[in-house]
């Protein structure tokens, strides 16, 4: 092989190396940020750039965002690159290859996003005191601003990939979705009820968030929100309450006769599990009361004092008045340890840590 013949072939091969072409077909319909792969290679003064109808394409020069192209076919050429030109100190015109990465951003709504508390967040109630609520939805986002994307995610924290993308989005949704429920002052047992209103307040918070990092959020429900066990047994008790209305001596029955059914059906006694057959005679003389109270109509008033709810073998029962829950005490069937709530108590407690009841209970 002559001389000449080995300066074509590294002539060939050097004119290799140049990229020409640029351009990115999205085959999998949910990809964010696409990087072009330019790293050893040079792009060729005059490439052609293609970017399709929801894409936009950034040249990054050391890490600066540079130039800017959206949809339609470009020719990379020093007057159609001014940024990259500046930045590179070409004061003159340049038609030799040239290095830059090339990133292409997928402007579309990408839409049923998923977002979830991975674990109970702390709100604090104005009825319930301190609860634990889990929640869940979908939401929908797009980039807005392509620049700001690629400096505030890309390049600031080295994000490309579709999930560490929406893996930060989902942490920056959970954060202020918090904030957007204790800043609503809906209580926690009218949240079910009020989904539409939590996702336009919560989208409201989280917008302008998200808006900082270059995106646009378009949608945004809450589809799920779950209470802890006690929280909800409140919830159910006073849907029931509410259900009854003037029949409350009828529920005060029929909520004894079941604990009658727990309590005799517990081994062991009072000793062993918290209550035992003397709790369901105990629990019986209070529905006998109560029969009683059928007899002649109660007043308004005492029938709002009913309203303390006790945790028996695992199960949660009540209201009762404070007279029915003496009584109780008073015959041995309730320990100090057993559970008991009412409204306005931060949460389930003993029943001897409430003042009402503190000095009922022999000294240990």
């Amino acid at each position: 092989m002559g001389l000449f013949d080995q300066l074509r072939n590294l002539g060939k091969k050097a004119s290799s190396q140049f990229i020409e072409i640029i351009e990115w077909m999205d085959e999998t319909g949910d990809t964010l940020v696409y990087r072009f792969p330019v790293f050893e290679q040079q792009i060729k003064m005059g490439a052609q750039l293609t970017v399709r109808e929801n894409q936009v394409a950034l040249l990054v020069n050391e890490g600066r965002a540079a130039d800017l192209f959206g949809p339609g076919l470009h020719k990379l050429v020093t007057r159609n690159i001014p940024v990259l030109t500046t930045l590179k100190g070409w004061k003159y015109g340049f038609e030799s290859p040239f290095k830059a990465e090339v990133y292409f951003f997928n402007t579309r709504l990408f839409t049923d996003l998923k977002w979830g508390t991975s674990q109970p967040v702390l709100l604090r109630d104005k009825e319930l005191g301190m609860i634990r609520l889990r929640a869940f939805g979908t939401y929908a986002v797009r980039i807005s601003e392509p620049r700001t994307f690629f400096g505030s995610v890309v390049g600031t924290r080295g994000l490309t990939t579709t999930e560490e993308i929406t893996g930060q989005l989902r942490s920056i949704i959970l954060s202020r979705f918090s904030d957007a429920v204790a800043e609503s002052g809906i209580a926690a047992l009218d949240l079910a009820s009020n989904y539409d209103e939590l996702s336009v307040l919560a989208r409201t918070v989280i917008g302008p968030e998200l808006a900082t990092f270059g995106m646009e959020l378009s949608r945004f429900f809450v589809e799920s929100l779950s209470l802890p066990e006690e929280v909800a047994a409140t919830i159910d008790q006073r849907t029931k309450l509410g259900v009854l209305g003037d029949r409350m001596p009828q529920f005060t029955q029929l909520a004894a006769a079941e604990a009658m059914k727990i309590a005799a059906g517990v081994p062991g006694g009072a000793a062993g599990a918290g209550v035992g057959l003397g709790a369901g005679l105990a629990i019986g003389q209070t529905m006998a009361q109560t029969m009683g109270q059928t007899m002649t109509p109660p007043p308004a008033a005492a029938a709002v004092a009913a309203h303390w709810s006790l945790s028996l073998a695992g199960r949660n029962f009540g209201p009762y008045t404070d007279q029915a829950v003496r009584e109780m005490i008073s015959t041995g069937q309730i320990e100090s340890t057993a559970l008991a709530w009412k409204p306005g108590a931060a949460g389930w407690a003993a029943i001897g840590s409430y003042p009402e009841f503190a000095g009922l209970f022999p000294p240990k």
